[in-house]
């Protein structure tokens, strides 16, 4: 059931008018019902992977109340231990299994030996990065009593699969999401019609821009032994737009969903193509889950606070992990050993942490300085998206050849030029620059136009969306 569906439209109306209207009266019955909603939801995808929903939500709750009942540092760490290793067995076999068999295989074959491998023949169950990073923030912060285990299980039920975010995030953390769940919510028509604000510019986003963006930029990667180096150029640049659009739209649904709901789930997008460095990218790209690397990897390991040698192994190791954790194929440790090297420069200068402030706070234009460091961050991020969206690494150096050939020179297929989709990109970074101190590119829209403008805009998204609507598409984070 995808967001960008008329079937889920319906679901979501079915579930808000059930919510407000006859479960309004009791907190539990909402919390049931929200539960209930969200394993519908997980079922539309896959019926038979529900085991493992519940399986994981269960294993963390009860680990969770054994080591509050534990006595001692010792008989806690194995509980926590214990649940780790079954949530990344799990992770591991169903993700990984198969990557790591093919590899083997493959190194064994340069010595000239040959292995009969198998491999499983499952589909990867959607959403179990998510969902499995979910329970281990949680066991981790009981472990190190940052918070209470919690008691009722369909409280932590729908922590855990709470549906805006099931399947492709953002990863929440139970000291901001449970205390929400545990606390009476009584309906809000600002954040109600903040909340449809915020789901309009998400759908606007995925359905307008990146979905178009995907067909020029399949018809580049997918067609790459005839291409030349501007249309590798255009494709990688394309890719860009669309990887941004169709993550960053996915948020802003579910975080607009969530709001209908009365609950704040974490931001996970802050107008990253505005940074000006790549650590400052870092923290406005995938919020929850760079902050997850962060607080319960990178810091634990000594941060950048130790000396040379480990401050380059936790960089490496923080980047390498995230690559990887993005998906089974050496593209994405590439990709992630790329973002690495980026970033030690500044983490050795101790310039990583520069850039704090959105760029040209309080202006309507950045300075030249700012405009080239915008613009040099955004060519690195560019080039190392290369490597994310190749099938092989192979293909990726195959790629950057061709786009550092004479043939970069040459103008591109005229039907890589859609005049109408690049001026909805403009119009997107035009709108997100103006509303770069807001949680949303719409947050402040009210506030800002006359009620005439302000409709006329929303019908024009509206109009958009409706025109580019056609087959609907996954969104990319779902293979993840």
């Amino acid at each position: 059931m995808l967001f960008n569906s008329v079937d889920f439209g319906v679901f979501l109306a079915v579930v808000f008018l059930l919510y407000w209207f006859v479960a309004n009266k009791s907190l539990k019955v909402q919390n049931l019902l929200l539960l209930a909603a969200s394993y519908f939801f997980y079922a539309c995808w896959d019926w038979r992977f529900l085991f493992l929903l519940l399986f994981s939500t269960l294993l963390d709750y009860f680990t969770g109340l054994k080591m509050s009942a534990t006595p001692g540092k010792k008989g806690k760490k194995f509980w926590l231990l214990l649940s780790i290793g079954i949530n990344l067995g799990f992770l591991g076999v169903f993700k990984y299994f198969n990557f790591f068999v093919q590899s083997f295989a493959e190194a064994i074959g340069q010595f000239g030996l040959h292995v009969n491998t198998w491999s499983l023949q499952v589909i990867l169950p959607v959403g179990i990065s998510f969902y499995t990073f979910h329970g281990l923030s949680y066991v981790i912060d009981i472990y190190y009593e940052r918070i209470k285990p919690e008691r009722n299980f369909v409280d932590y039920g729908v922590f855990v699969s709470f549906f805006p975010l099931l399947v492709a995030g953002p990863i929440e953390r139970a000291t901001h999401l449970l205390p929400q769940v545990k606390q009476k919510r009584v309906f809000d028509y600002v954040q109600a019609t903040d909340g449809l604000r915020q789901m309009l510019w998400g759908l606007f986003k995925k359905i307008a821009i990146a979905d178009p963006c995907a067909e020029i930029v399949n018809m580049v990667f997918n067609h790459h032994l005839g291409n030349s180096g501007s249309n590798y150029a255009v494709g990688a640049l394309f890719f860009s737009i669309q990887i941004y659009c169709d993550f960053s739209g996915y948020s802003d649904i579910a975080l607009g969903v969530a709001k209908l709901f009365g609950i704040d789930l974490l931001r996970n997008f802050s107008y990253p193509y505005f940074s000006r460095d790549i650590a400052e990218f870092w923290r406005r790209w995938h919020i929850s889950l760079s902050s997850w690397f962060r607080d319960y990897l990178y810091i634990p390991l000594g941060g950048s606070r130790v000396g040379t040698v480990k401050k380059i192994r936790n960089v490496l190791l923080i980047f390498l992990i995230s690559g990887f954790w993005h998906g089974a194929n050496w593209t994405f440790l590439v990709w992630g050993f790329l973002n690495a090297l980026y970033i030690l420069p500044s983490v050795f200068l101790a310039t990583n942490r520069k850039n704090l402030e959105i760029v040209a706070k309080g202006r309507y234009f950045p300075s030249f300085r700012e405009l080239v460091s915008i613009g040099g961050t955004f060519s690195l991020t560019v080039f190392a998206w290369i490597f994310f969206r190749a099938e092989s690494v192979h293909d990726a150096f195959g790629y950057i050849s061709r786009i550092f050939s004479r043939s970069l020179f040459t103008m591109p297929l005229p039907n890589q030029k859609p005049k109408g989709l690049v001026a909805l990109i403009l119009l997107l970074f035009l709108f997100e620059w103006i509303a770069r101190e807001d949680k949303h590119a719409l947050s402040r829209l009210p506030a800002r136009w006359p009620t005439a403008i302000r409709w006329l805009a929303y019908f024009a998204l509206v109009f958009a969306i409706c025109s580019a609507a056609g087959a609907k598409q996954q969104f990319i984070y779902f293979q993840f």
